[in-house]
């Protein structure tokens, strides 16, 4: 989908065709409208294609007459039957009377501009809209963290319960998978900040310097917050590795021990149960000699069980 946008005066304007200082947001386009803007704007249509690709890696590239910046930007997506996040290519494009943004899905970051939320935007100010641009993605990268944190903070809570089962582990491997594109992506695109702070092809004024600045403090601080919450997760998810084999081997010590008590009377009954002479056989004779056996039978196995449980068998 193609769309142009112009701000004048504090307010944005959709268009329908292109213009001077416009903002061009192209989402999932097809090839009919890469091709119009390729034409239109004298760019390179592989350029616009390149954010299309989900492998395509953050970088920034000088062109004839236009300069290409991908970055990494954080998304949502359903993975295993719920919902996870990846990160995926954003392409803005800067050429002479505007700027293009090529995305193949629907994000967060580009939809507070359309709704004009975003305080100083302009559409004239190129290089101050891709620094709002990428600030917004480090701080949805911050904001998505916090959500990881806080479902690796539910999962912790049920760890001491009897809830907790294979499936904890499973989701915490999917949120250090999450981790792990992120740590990914902030990488690259601190390579494209470190570049973006010797760009003179465009005229930058101090404001947009120090947005520069925040947006690279931004960006540091979500690696930090990464790193630490993937150190997090995975004592975590050993956690509770540890906690599922403890209760596996309590419960095999249980089964043990009853099986070794309940082998008690079966031992005595089996003996018992010889094909010998009755005279050899204790109490076989005596009045009430089953209720002593079973008596005694009874004893020894209560004795067991304390001995078991002393030893912290049972």
């Amino acid at each position: 989908m193609k769309r142009v946008f112009k701000t004048d005066n504090g307010i944005i304007y959709e268009l329908e065709n292109f213009e001077t200082d416009v903002w061009v947001s192209l989402t999932a386009p097809n090839m009919e409208e890469l091709l119009e803007v390729s034409g239109y704007y004298n760019v390179n249509i592989s350029d616009l294609k390149a954010a299309l690709d989900d492998e395509e890696s953050s970088r920034v590239q000088l062109e004839d007459g236009y300069t290409v910046i991908i970055v990494d930007i954080p998304s949502v997506e359903v993975r295993n039957e719920q919902s996870a996040y990846t990160t995926i290519p954003l392409g803005i494009l800067l050429v002479n009377n505007a700027i293009i943004t090529v995305c193949a899905h629907n994000t967060d970051i580009l939809n507070g501009f359309y709704k004009f939320s975003v305080k100083g935007f302009s559409t004239k100010k190129k290089l101050r809209f891709v620094y709002q641009i990428l600030l917004r993605t480090t701080n949805l990268y911050q904001a998505y963290l916090r959500v990881i944190d806080k479902k690796r903070s539910e999962i912790e809570k049920r760890i001491g319960s009897t809830t907790t089962e294979d499936e904890d582990l499973i989701n915490l491997h999917e949120l250090e998978t999450n981790l792990v594109y992120f740590a990914t992506s902030l990488s690259a695109n601190r390579i494209v900040l470190d570049r973006l702070t010797r760009y003179e092809r465009i005229k930058q004024y101090p404001e947009d310097r120090e947005l520069l600045d925040d947006v690279i403090v931004e960006n540091r601080q979500a690696m930090e917050m990464t790193n630490i919450y993937k150190d997090i997760i995975h004592g975590t998810r050993d956690l509770v590795s540890t906690i599922i084999n403890n209760r596996l081997n309590n419960a095999m010590k249980f089964l043990t021990s009853i099986t070794l008590v309940m082998a008690i009377p079966t031992i005595i009954s089996g003996i018992y149960g010889m094909n010998v002479s009755e005279n050899w056989m204790p109490l076989s004779q005596t009045p009430y000699g089953f209720y002593i056996i079973c008596f005694i039978t009874l004893l020894i196995c209560f004795t067991v069980l304390m001995i078991l449980k002393k030893r912290k068998m049972l």
